[in-house]
Order: C-alpha cells, then structure tokens, then sequence
C-alpha cells in the first residue's frame, strides 16, 4: 500500500512538474513575441477578431495599390493638361502679334514657324505615356499612339472613354483624350466641335498666306483667337476634372490610412499582451514552477527503506 502510495505521489509530482514547466515556456513565449493569442485554441474568439482585422488590412493596402496606381496616371495627366495650357496661350500671343499692321508677309510667315513648333509640342504631349507605356490620353486603351497626324490632320485612334483599376471606387488609369483634344465647343453656334489641331493648322495657313489686306488678316486673327480660346477653355475644364479626381484621391488615401489604422488596432487589441500582466503572470509561473522542482526533488529522496525505518 505504501508502494503504491509514493508511486502515484511521485507520478503527480512529475505530471505537475511538466505542467509548469510548459506553463512557464508559455509563458516566456508569450513575452517574447509580445502576443497574448499565438494559436486560435489560445482564444478562439480573440483569434477570429484578429483574422477579420487582418483581412481588413489586407484589404486597405490593396485599396493603396490600386489609388497608388491611378493617382500616379492622373497626376502626370493634369500636368500634361497644364503643359498643354501653357502651350496654348504661347499660341495665343504669336496670333495677337501676328495681327501688327506693321507686321509684312515674312514675319508672319515666320510667326507660322513658331506655331508649328508649338503645334508639334502639342501633338507629343498629347501622344504622353505614364513611363510604363500606358498612354494617358488613349481612352480605353490602345498600344499605339492614340493621335496620329495625317494629310488631313490629326486624327484620333484610340477608343473613347477611360480605364480604371479594379476598387470600390472609380479609380482612372487613362483619359478619353477625343473629347479633350479633338472635340472643344464651338463658340459659333450650331458649328462642329473644334480640334486643338485644326484650330492651330488653320491659324498656320492663314499666317503663311501672302498679299492679304489687313481686314483679311484681322478677320484670320479673330478667328484664330476664338477657337484657340475655345481650345484652351477646353484644355482648362479638363485640367480642373483632372485636379478634382486628384483631390477626391487625397481624401481616400486618408481614408484608407483611417481604416488600415482602425484594423491595426483591433488586431493589436485582440491579441497583443498586457505587459504587465505578462510579467506578473511570468513570476507567478516561475515560483510556481520552481515550487514544483523542490516537490520533486523531495519525492525522489523517498523509498521503501525509509518508510520501513521509520
């Protein structure tokens, strides 16, 4: 009987003495990695609060990604608008001084010259990528440049309308540039829409024209100005479009800020420790544990001589 006793004595000693020997290690590991919940069996309620946080999460970076993407396209879009403004009111004033009555045939032939630069610098930034070979202005897409400038002017092969990236909200990746570059409203009414081209092709001509009195020349430069007016108003509306979807973006990237923040505290707050509570719960482990060993150590000095002995 006294057998069996100190065996089953011995073997509680040893059970308890691996029970706080794990609690401890569990413990330890706790403070080590700073988290309260390691494994859903830890908590299983806490350890589902985290998994909802995490996806969250997850899903406010790929919301950033894709806001990163297009506010990067519309960004280099409302400064290529910008460009292209610039571009025109530089027009606009080698027409205003083409209209000099001093001014004879030569200069404004070479008046001509400057506007074809400037004609050409447009037809570029309107062919304008983001650097990755995407073209800003190519409507739904295109691999090719969506202006192309033939005998009769520049046309547009693109397809209307614009990308976007996969989100909850409308994100652009490319712009309809035919009803930005091809298509300003007519100052005239009932007249076709303008192209910034042909308003700048016709303007060209007219100042290449020899022999012309100066009535003829004043009635070029009128309507010259006018429909360069009507193409940069134009130019100007859709810059503004441009900078309020950037605006709108700068708003959801603080939202998305907002709500990864939100998510990332909630994982924290379903599973991170208590430090100080994590340290006291340690001692209280290690004294345990330690009370344990010495109940062993005591066990092991028994036997059935010392029993019989005494």
């Amino acid at each position: 009987m006294m057998r069996i006793t100190t065996l089953n004595s011995f073997q509680t000693s040893v059970d308890n003495l691996q029970k706080r020997q794990q609690d401890l290690s569990d413990a330890q590991n706790r403070l080590t990695s700073g988290k309260r919940v390691q494994v859903a069996s830890d908590d299983p309620v806490a350890a589902a609060q985290a998994e909802r946080a995490l996806a969250a999460m997850r899903k406010s970076e790929s919301d950033q990604r894709a806001l990163d993407v297009s506010q990067n396209v519309m960004t280099q879009t409302e400064a290529a608008l910008g460009n292209a403004g610039d571009l025109m009111q530089q027009a606009r004033s080698l027409v205003v001084n083409a209209g000099n009555g001093s001014y004879s045939d030569s200069d404004r032939a070479a008046l001509a010259q400057q506007l074809q630069a400037l004609r050409d610098q447009m037809l570029t930034v309107a062919n304008s990528t983001d650097g990755a070979g995407t073209y800003l202005f190519g409507g739904q897409g295109s691999n090719v440049a969506p202006f192309v400038d033939g005998a009769g002017g520049v046309g547009y092969v693109g397809t209307a309308g614009n990308n976007s990236v996969p989100s909850t909200q409308s994100l652009p990746t490319s712009t309809d540039g035919k009803s930005i570059w091809l298509q300003a409203p007519n100052p005239v009414s009932g007249q076709p829409a303008l192209s910034a081209f042909d308003v700048l092709d016709k303007a060209i001509t007219a100042l290449k024209t020899p022999g012309q009195s100066s009535s003829q020349i004043q009635q070029s430069v009128t309507t010259a100005l006018n429909g360069i007016d009507a193409v940069a108003g134009n130019l100007l509306a859709a810059r503004s479009a441009a900078g309020a979807v950037l605006n709108r973006m700068d708003t959801m990237t603080n939202q998305i800020s907002a709500n990864k923040l939100a998510a990332q505290t909630a994982q924290s707050n379903a599973t991170d420790l208590d430090m100080v509570q994590a340290i006291s719960d340690f001692q209280n482990q290690q004294t345990g544990y330690d009370a344990a060993l010495k109940t062993y150590g005591s066990l092991q000095k028994l036997s059935l001589f010392q029993y019989i002995s005494v």
